[in-house]
């Protein structure tokens, strides 16, 4: 059993589990799962983990390539069920999953794909969505994987800037344009540099 918290029986943690995962936006790995689940002190770390296989045995929840994914059942009882939780604790999933879930749809929305190919050098594509669909898809040649991750990670940590960056390149003035823009963000390091 759990600690000190308003969550204490194998039926509370199982609809605490299906609250939370009725309201994350994407699929999420057990990582992200737990940290939501314990967010009230009465959850017990084996009652939980028996709590979720029980989940997934009975089709409430679904786990492929480590993402747990809730069903149409799942959802079906986490509504009929939801109100028997306590609301100071609906109240904490709610703020918690609101905060996972802009982390999870921006990494949803931006991704770097690294496909190896025969004869040893790396395809990277790389993604960026928004809410209405695809914005940009870029697939380039890299000589090794190394470079490829290096890449993609760049890519993931600033996509706008390669987007608006291409944007500007295809644009009228790009030139100048691109110019400007390299001789501004030099100048900025320049002036960090003196502080």
């Amino acid at each position: 059993m759990g600690g000190h918290g308003f969550i204490h029986d194998k039926l509370e943690i199982k609809l605490l589990v299906l609250y939370i995962m009725a309201r994350v936006a994407t699929p999420i790995n057990l990582a992200t799962l737990t940290e939501l689940t314990f967010c009230d002190g009465g959850v017990g770390y084996f009652d939980y983990m028996e709590c979720v296989d029980d989940l997934l045995e009975s089709e409430h929840l679904t786990r492929e390539n480590g993402l747990y994914t809730i069903t149409e059942k799942g959802r079906r009882n986490s509504a009929i069920g939801e109100t028997s939780l306590p609301y100071s604790v609906r109240l904490k999933c709610d703020k918690n999953t609101a905060d996972i879930n802009v982390d999870l749809r921006r990494e949803a929305q931006i991704r770097a794909e690294i496909e190896e190919r025969d004869n040893g050098t790396q395809m990277l594509k790389l993604i960026l969505d928004d809410d209405a669909g695809n914005l940009l898809t870029v697939q380039m040649l890299t000589g090794n994987k190394e470079h490829a991750l290096r890449m993609g990670k760049r890519f993931r940590e600033e996509p706008e800037y390669v987007y608006n960056g291409l944007l500007a390149l295809l644009t009228e003035d790009t030139k100048k344009q691109v110019k400007e823009d390299f001789n501004t963000s030099d100048n900025e390091m320049v002036e960090k540099q003196d502080i």
